[in-house]
């Protein structure tokens, strides 16, 4: 299973750093990906790693200003967001996918966490 947290209330321009931990299963080889939901929409992507070459992939609402990472020392996967508007709250969700490029495709992750809430006021 996977672990999301670092989630809390921040104000526009302000950063926040996720991190997502695996547990009962290898994660170190598989593809990482955060996804979020906002009250009221589908989930999206927002930003994907892959285990294989460290090839990543973004959102083009978040591009430049957030980071996705690797820690294998800390088996854990971090999504450093900087510059947050009131448009990035929602909940956001780590997800495992046994695809070897960085995919924005929800239905091919096999593991899920529970969803941290990140909310940024204006």
């Amino acid at each position: 299973q996977l672990q999301a947290s670092g989630g809390g209330l921040v104000q526009t321009g302000d950063s926040l750093r996720l991190s997502c931990a695996g547990s009962g299963f290898n994660f170190r080889i598989y593809t990482a990906g955060w996804f979020r939901q906002a009250p009221g929409k589908a989930r999206e992507f927002v930003a994907a790693m892959s285990y294989r070459d460290g090839k990543t992939s973004y959102a083009r609402s978040i591009a430049g200003r957030f980071t996705i990472s690797r820690n294998n020392a800390r088996d854990t996967v971090d999504l450093q967001m900087n510059s947050l508007k009131p448009e990035d709250t929602a909940v956001y969700y780590c997800g495992a996918s046994g695809y070897t490029a960085p995919t924005s495709d929800e239905y091919q992750y096999s593991y899920w966490g529970q969803g941290t809430l990140v909310t940024v006021s204006s």
